[in-house]
């Protein structure tokens, strides 16, 4: 007598049944295979001898279409795909990075004196201090020292990481030819306004007075800058920062008279003495007074405590933003936080990649944010990761992680589809342009890399939207395409066991 299965047995293999055949049946049709040849020779002309590599494929990571997709190129930004997927699989999407303040001591209660040492403790968070945007605050951490009754602190500022000393500086890995640009600032815990400083001025009253200084961010970095422009007549513009190595600048140059305030920005080359004037603001503007700053660092009695904590959105949040403005300082940072070193970042990302793709891996990485033209990795590899890292636990909802089409560095992809069709990432440099990411259609979700090295990079870019728009024609929103067709891989070993549920 044959046992009969109960019946949520028999339905649950049911839908992997459908579930699987609806994979095994995903593919392009001729039409499109037709379009995508047609599309390929095109572009091949159009950008002349650059080299390009090319893997189309399927959530199972089965390759629809692809060419030269073992060719190792330069990813460029796509790398920050691997950075967040690393940083998410170590520290989970809810996590926070914090910045504390930690002393050792007590307080005086009738005077507000803090007796002991104090330190600021930096998880090199990219969000803290930001102008315009969203993050914690170096007041917020101030005041809450306020409420604790402390309104006096003593000694030099003192600043520590989770792994020592904690100190900024600018990538080796990163080309020299890009250190001064707002993109490439020095990274490590030591990290305010993403390590850059914005001014805004206004002309003064007069021809041959000083322009004035409207604003500063972050706060206290006013005190840095050395007024040495002038106004002058008519209404434009030729203003300067020139950095010194005490960390302070000199505004230099002219403003018009009749000129709008005008806007200026630069590189924090010295993030330390930044935060110190910072933090000096902070605590000025909540009634704390910082004294002997000079003196040596006091010492207290018993454990060390947190007198103060702000932390970060939720990881999540900060991979969402990283991505849709291809922040590199945001990258770097979070590999490092997740790393829990400013050196083995790059090596544990690289294995991380290799131990989600498998065997077939081809990926060397020196950084977290691809601004290094020494990495290299294979579309194949960054296709079969972008569709196996998302059958991790917890991870299903990953691709919705990347900025949809018509935002951020996906804005050009206005036209030709629906919002939301595609979430994906962009790479650039001057000899690189990479797209890969996520495509939403009514029989899966397709996987895309497609990488170009040459010198024709914006007919590349151009080509590469035009695939997405071939491919995305009938497309559907991509969270509804997860829904529907995420139900995990179709391996061998769960085949077998949908068969033996069956029998």
């Amino acid at each position: 007598m044959r046992r009969r299965l109960p019946e949520t047995l028999v339905i649950l293999a049911l839908i992997c049944v459908t579930f699987l055949a609806s994979l095994s049946a995903q593919e392009l049709t001729e039409i499109e295979r037709a379009g995508v040849e047609d599309w390929y020779r095109r572009t091949t002309e159009r950008t002349g001898d650059g080299q390009w590599g090319i893997a189309i494929g399927t959530m199972t990571g089965r390759v629809l279409w692809s060419i030269n997709s073992e060719l190792e190129l330069i990813p460029a930004s796509t790398v920050k795909l691997f950075t967040v997927g690393f940083t998410r699989a170590r520290a989970g999407g809810g996590a926070r990075i914090s910045t504390r303040v930690i002393g050792r001591g007590s307080l005086d209660t009738a005077s507000g004196r803090w007796r002991g040492s104090w330190q600021l403790e930096l998880g090199g968070d990219p969000t803290l201090e930001r102008a315009g945007r969203a993050g914690p605050t170096l007041r917020e951490l101030a005041r809450q020292l306020y409420v604790r009754g402390i309104r006096e602190l003593e000694g030099p500022l003192a600043l520590t990481s989770r792994t020592g000393p904690a100190a900024s500086r600018y990538p080796t890995a990163w080309s020299a030819d890009f250190a001064g640009q707002l993109y490439a600032p020095p990274v490590g815990p030591v990290t305010l306004h993403e390590n850059t400083i914005s001014l805004t001025v206004r002309p003064g009253r007069d021809v041959g007075s000083p322009p004035t200084l409207v604003s500063a961010y972050p706060a206290g970095v006013e005190r840095l800058i050395r007024m040495n422009a002038t106004t002058v007549g008519g209404n434009r513009r030729r203003l300067i920062l020139i950095a010194h190595a005490d960390g302070g600048w000199t505004l230099g140059g002219t403003l018009g008279l009749y000129a709008r305030p005008a806007g200026i920005s630069a590189v924090a080359h010295e993030p330390g003495s930044v935060l110190a004037y910072s933090w000096a603001a902070a605590l000025e503007r909540v009634g704390i007074q910082w004294v002997n700053r000079n003196a040596p660092p006091p010492s207290g009695p018993g454990l060390p405590s947190v007198l103060a904590k702000v932390e970060s959105a939720p990881f999540d949040s900060v991979a969402v933003e990283i991505n849709r403005r291809s922040l590199n300082i945001g990258a770097e940072l979070v590999l490092q936080w997740a790393a829990a070193s400013q050196i083995s970042g790059p090596s544990l990302l690289t294995q991380h990649v290799r131990d989600v793709v498998g065997p077939r891996a081809q990926v060397r990485l020196v950084d977290g944010s691809g601004l290094s033209d020494l990495d290299r990795v294979s579309p194949l590899t960054q296709m079969l990761y972008l569709a196996r890292y998302p059958q991790l636990a917890g991870a299903e909802r990953f691709p919705l992680l990347l900025p949809a089409n018509g935002i951020g560095s996906l804005r050009n992809l206005r036209h030709g589809m629906g919002r939301g069709v595609v979430h994906a990432k962009t790479g650039t440099l001057d000899r690189v342009a990479t797209l890969a990411g996520y495509l939403g259609r009514p029989d899966g979700v397709l996987v895309i890399s497609l990488m170009y090295n040459g010198r024709r990079t914006h007919a590349a870019r151009a080509a590469e939207w035009e695939l997405f728009r071939l491919l995305g024609a009938e497309g559907v929103n991509l969270s509804g395409a997860l829904d529907t067709h995420m139900g995990g891989s179709s391996s061998q070993e769960e085949e077998a066991d949908t068969a033996q549920v069956l029998r």
